[in-house]
């Protein structure tokens, strides 16, 4: 997830929020688009906006649907780096530029993993979803993701 080490240590890492529990009836969902050369692969997310949520992220879910996944905003691009601490299952980690293009795909990033994994440049948004999913569903660096966030083009 994000490099998060300081976050975690202000915050504790015992938090839990899954797909299963009371939080996941509450947290609002958003669509995300990916157009691909294969066509239009959509996910329901949930959105991380603020630094709690973005700490957070995806650690401690035992499972996530296929078509569900979560989208990290940013005010401003910037560079990011995400790792796996207490996050129980793979995840396919996709850095959005500031124009909607997928800048690069972490595949399958493996679950307590603390090593950092960084976008490559700046970006505007990070999707994550289930690991193997973006390789499935012909996802790739250059392809556009559709979502309000990003300009329209």
């Amino acid at each position: 997830m994000i490099d998060r080490r300081a976050i975690l240590a202000a915050t504790g890492g015992a938090w839990a929020l899954g797909f299963g529990g009371a939080r996941a009836a509450e947290a609002k969902l958003e669509t995300v688009e990916v157009v691909t050369s294969r066509g239009r692969a959509r996910f329901q997310v949930e959105i991380a906006a603020t630094e709690a949520q973005q700490a957070r992220g995806l650690m401690f879910r035992k499972a996530l649907a296929p078509d569900r996944g979560m989208l990290f905003t940013y005010k401003r691009p910037r560079p990011a780096a995400y790792w796996m601490k207490n996050t129980l299952i793979p995840l396919d980690i996709i850095y959005i530029q500031p124009d909607g293009r997928i800048l690069s795909i972490v595949r399958n990033a493996r679950p307590h993993d603390e090593t950092p994994l960084p976008s490559g440049g700046l970006v505007l948004g990070v999707l994550e979803i289930a690991g193997g999913r973006a390789a499935q569903l012909g996802i790739l660096p250059g392809d556009r993701v559709l979502h309000r966030i990003f300009p329209k083009g």
